[in-house]
């Protein structure tokens, strides 16, 4: 998955926001809290997606080759793909899906309204 087309679907979640910051780092949130990233943490200069997962998500992909804990956000159960065939792009968008699920449910119940989630 590229970048754009990484772009792209975060924009097509519902309630979501994107705004770059750290160095050029594709930052999607929802309700103003990280679900996803597009960055060149790690190691390379090429783009490494990286997003939140469930605890048992966290520790099967983190087995699985070219899929590492997050720099900086592995503590909150996060990973990033180190390589950008180490999950297909149906597989990837899946994993966005649980991320932003799981962040939309941290919010308060009126922010979730209010953003038109529940």
């Amino acid at each position: 998955m590229t970048r754009d087309e990484f772009d792209a679907y975060c924009g097509s979640l519902k309630a979501t926001t994107n705004v770059i910051q750290w160095g050029n780092s594709s930052v999607w949130k929802v309700g103003g809290k990280i679900f996803a990233i597009c960055s060149i943490w790690g190691e390379g200069r090429e783009d490494k997606i990286s997003f939140k997962c469930a605890d048992m998500s966290f520790e099967i992909l983190c087995e699985l080759p070219d899929i590492v804990p997050a720099p900086y956000l592995a503590r909150g159960k996060w990973v990033q793909l180190s390589e950008p065939d180490a999950l297909s792009d149906d597989d990837i968008r899946s994993y966005i899906d649980d991320a932003h699920a799981i962040i939309a449910a941290k919010l308060t119940k009126v922010k979730q309204r209010e953003l038109g989630l529940i």
